[in-house]
């Protein structure tokens, strides 16, 4: 029983690891170094001694080569690991008829600022805590509203330049600063407020909603995946899908589910 418990775990964070580090830089050289190993085997099997040697002698510093030249992706994958939701207990409770208000108001003044091409950054919080984004704005703490979220993206208004954290159904801060992604597939005619769109969803769980200033188009940033040219009713719809949990029946699985269900 403990043995298949140990090979349960062992098996999870491979896979999790796995999935953090999947389409990186660092995996692409991590598969560099397997090819070595597998060549090193191979000359080990055939007695190629001086090709040995050699290919062992690399890959006992190739270790510490990942460490000092993938530093930041490292970082990153800490990070995410950190911040990932090992749901072992049951998620923090959602106001479902705030959050519905919250969501048709967004959607409202996304649709109007798109009309109008106003620019506009507006984050919600879900599970990761982002506490750390909204004390980089100004304090608001008011009810979401479509008027309000239009004033505060009104050209030259003092806030207007920075994000809209959501929380909880309410405007918590506005003014807010974003991590920029540094993902080198972003399309380059693509802003600021795109690419910290993107970077806001690659560090945490929070879908963002962006109105383009030059085109007036509307895009909805979550996983890191930008989706762009969204018509209003498809934006509700996602917001719904990312905000609203379903019916018990139908919520994601917990991680103990997900763990169970590498196995079937």
């Amino acid at each position: 029983m403990l043995d298949a418990l140990d090979i349960l775990i062992v098996a999870a964070f491979i896979y999790w690891i796995i999935k953090l580090m999947r389409n990186t830089s660092a995996a692409r050289i991590l598969k560099g170094v397997l090819v070595l190993l597998v060549f090193m085997q191979i000359s080990s099997m055939l007695e190629l001694r001086v090709i040995n040697f050699l290919l062992s002698n690399v890959l006992q510093f190739s270790f510490l080569a990942l460490v000092v030249v993938f530093q930041p992706e490292l970082r990153k994958l800490l990070e995410q690991f950190g911040r990932s939701r090992l749901r072992l207990f049951k998620t923090r409770e959602v106001d479902k008829q705030g959050m519905q208000l919250a969501i048709l108001q967004t959607v409202e003044a996304a649709s109007s600022m798109s009309w109008s091409k106003t620019g506009a950054l507006i984050v919600f919080e879900k599970e990761d805590n982002i506490s750390s984004i909204s004390k980089t704005g100004t304090r608001i703490d008011s009810e979401v509203s479509a008027e309000l979220l239009k004033n505060i993206f009104f050209h030259n208004a003092p806030l207007h330049d920075g994000a809209v954290v959501i929380s909880n159904a309410r405007i918590e801060a506005a003014g807010c600063l974003l991590p920029l992604s540094t993902n080198l597939n972003i399309s380059k005619e693509l802003g600021t407020r795109h690419r910290a769109a993107v970077g806001m969803s690659e560090n945490f769980d929070s879908p963002c909603v962006v109105v383009s200033e030059e085109t007036g188009s509307i895009s909805f940033a979550v996983g890191g995946i930008l989706k762009r040219h969204l018509a209003p009713e498809t934006l509700e719809r996602l917001l719904v899908q990312e905000l609203i949990p379903q019916e018990e029946e139908n919520e994601s699985p917990s991680f103990w589910e997900r763990v169970r269900g590498l196995f079937k």
